[in-house]
């Protein structure tokens, strides 16, 4: 833990002590960076606090005030369907604070574990749990951290069949050459790169999100199953001039079907195998 990360989890320390005063809170938990000992200057503070009734419009404001906050700089969720999400600064730090009912985070993730939908926001959530840190309230984090940990093969092949989608473009590089296409290029590389991250998380049973999507190389090293030097590849795809990484996509994607084969043969390939090797005539 370096020196940045530590002062924020005291700073969250302090912090979370005004809301679980309130009889209604039962835990809190921090996530983010602080929970992964990757703190940096530019950091910010992500703290989830689950209660059996929600705070009241008054009593969050003057929790904030008892934190020296500033005024709010954004709100998101209903309070109807039972999660606010709040962020403010405290002494120049970012603190997002996000209060839901614990009934409404477990049936959110009800949504992941049961009903396997893996475009979710929850899903970034479910990863946070994963590594989350708990502040309050323990061993009731402790099984929301249990139900995250065990990944269930359905929402994994549901993952793999989602993201087993992608563009050829490496059959159609002279067409985009001379439509000054630049835009729509990049737009299909991040679009196969986030796909090739799907369909591997799916087969790691790994939380994936595309939703501001981070510290790629640190997730990536979670990975036992990849093809080789994965990373540094999905990396290069943007450095690479387009006519090469092009080729290399496609010889990724090809690699990522072969895994998909071989770790979780009842997933359907034909469609995705029949656009490799394929080249557009004029």
């Amino acid at each position: 833990m370096n020196d940045r990360t530590q002062y924020l989890l005291e700073l969250a320390k302090r912090n979370v002590k005004v809301y679980i005063a309130n009889p209604n809170a039962k835990a809190v938990m921090v996530t983010g960076s602080i929970a992964e000992g990757l703190c940096d200057e530019y950091s910010d503070c992500d703290v989830g606090i689950y209660y059996d009734e929600l705070p009241s419009e008054a009593e969050l404001q003057l929790a904030r005030q008892q934190n020296q906050g500033s005024e709010r700089l954004w709100t998101l969720g209903d309070r109807k369907e039972g999660v606010i999400v709040e962020s403010y600064l405290v002494s120049g730090v970012e603190c997002q604070f996000g209060h839901s009912t614990i009934a409404q985070w477990e049936k959110d993730m009800a949504t992941v574990l049961e009903a396997f939908d893996i475009q979710s926001p929850m899903l970034k959530a479910m990863s946070g749990t994963l590594i989350g840190v708990p502040l309050y309230g323990e061993a009731l984090v402790q099984q929301w951290k249990a139900k995250a940990a065990s990944y269930p093969d359905a929402l994994a092949q549901a993952m793999v069949e989602h993201y087993l989608k992608f563009f050829a473009i490496w059959g159609m590089q002279e067409k985009f050459a001379k439509r000054d296409a630049t835009l729509w290029y990049y737009q299909i590389m991040v679009e196969s790169a986030q796909n090739l991250l799907g369909v591997l998380s799916g087969l790691n049973r790994l939380y994936y999100s595309t939703f501001q999507f981070k510290q790629m190389r640190r997730f990536i090293e979670q990975m036992k199953i990849t093809p080789e030097k994965f990373a540094s590849r999905l990396e290069s795809l943007f450095d690479q001039d387009a006519s090469v990484a092009i080729n290399q996509l496609e010889t990724l994607v090809r690699e990522t079907v072969e895994l998909v084969e071989f770790h979780m043969p009842q997933v359907d390939t034909l469609l995705t195998k029949r656009k490799l090797g394929w080249r557009q005539q004029p």
